[in-house]
């Protein structure tokens, strides 16, 4: 067992940090104690010794399994580790319940980055961790995620200092030339369908991810991602215009005034979501 790393002056994130090399620990644990959301840091330098500490007798964590918790907030994981890599011990977490938040940690990209994704982690930060800025973001997108799952998160650190509102938890690794784009959701203006892969258009461009239309469908319905077409997925809130044409209704997206097809079958449905929205005004 490895020192657990106690900060009392911070708010109450408790985070779990794991990875084979001590310069790894060391390494994240640093950018970790630097952020004034997180409390509590504890480490294992494999998944087996992750397991056991998730399951173990240190009381702070039992106190937290009987009250309905995690055992702890958040999994900062490397994802190259001996035995259980880091995507197959996500897999392993990703059945607790509830489960804690995933932040994969990795020095090279890859096809990991894809199934890091379909994990649910929030976040997915790349070695060497110089940036705390970033870091710092991923314990927001931690802190996001557990209010998004009515779970308990910190609300605010001694002294009054309000932890910050941030719900749009997710980002979505992009492989281009070798390379891992990182992709915020709050970014993804619409999604297009290409077979078993989907094209994000942001408002820099475009990104080919393997990932299905209908999973991000499933994932990102509960953050006002609509359906609109089997072919396009658009946010809710970006829906400027809903048009009837000869050929049938289409929407218009945004600033940019791109007009996207509204199928039959998904019109009534959409019609119902724009009136219930309040930022919009349309009629049925």
């Amino acid at each position: 067992m490895h020192p657990t790393v106690t900060n009392e002056s911070a708010a109450g994130l408790v985070v779990l940090c794991v990875d084979d090399e001590k310069a790894g620990i060391e390494m994240i644990t640093e950018r970790l104690e630097n952020n004034r959301h997180v409390r509590k840091i504890l480490t294992a330098f494999d998944a087996a010794e992750a397991l056991r500490v998730l399951s173990g007798n240190d009381e702070e964590l039992v106190t937290r399994r009987k009250a309905g918790m995690p055992a702890v907030d958040a999994v900062f994981c490397d994802l190259n580790m001996p035995g259980l890599t880091g995507i197959e011990m996500g897999r392993v977490l990703s059945e607790f319940n509830p489960a804690p938040c995933l932040v994969f940690v990795t020095g090279v990209g890859g096809d990991e980055a894809v199934d890091a994704f379909e994990l649910g982690a929030v976040d997915y930060l790349l070695k060497p961790l110089n940036d705390q800025a970033r870091v710092d973001k991923a314990v927001d997108r931690v802190i996001a995620k557990l209010r998004l799952n009515n779970l308990p998160a910190p609300g605010a650190a001694p002294g009054g200092v309000a932890v910050p509102e941030n719900r749009d938890d997710e980002v979505i690794p992009v492989e281009l030339a070798g390379t891992t784009k990182l992709v915020a959701r709050n970014s993804v203006r619409w999604v297009e369908a290409q077979g078993d892969y989907a094209r994000l258009y942001t408002s820099d461009g475009s990104h080919l991810v393997r990932i299905p239309l209908a999973q991000l469908e499933e994932r990102w319905g509960k953050v006002g991602f609509v359906r609109i077409h089997r072919s396009y997925l658009v946010p809710l809130n970006l829906i400027t215009e809903l048009r009837m044409g000869a050929s049938g209704y289409t929407v218009v997206i945004g600033s940019e005034e791109k007009e996207l097809p509204v199928s039959r079958r998904h019109t009534r449905e959409l019609k119902d979501k724009l009136v219930r929205s309040p930022r919009a005004g349309f009629g049925s």
